[in-house]
């Protein structure tokens, strides 16, 4: 049976999840919002032109 206890107390978090972490957070990285902005904002561009 698997002492839960003892287990808790070998825990160590990885390293690398946290370097993973740091990095991701780090990124600009462009999502689905940033996408439709850029849409939306060449639309509205290109009817001023019109």
């Amino acid at each position: 049976m698997i002492n839960y206890d003892e287990e808790i107390k070998k825990f160590k978090p990885s390293l690398d999840v946290d370097e993973a972490e740091g990095a991701i957070y780090q990124r600009d990285l462009t999502d689905v919002i940033d996408i439709l902005k850029e849409m939306l904002e060449e639309t509205s561009g290109n009817e001023r032109t019109r």
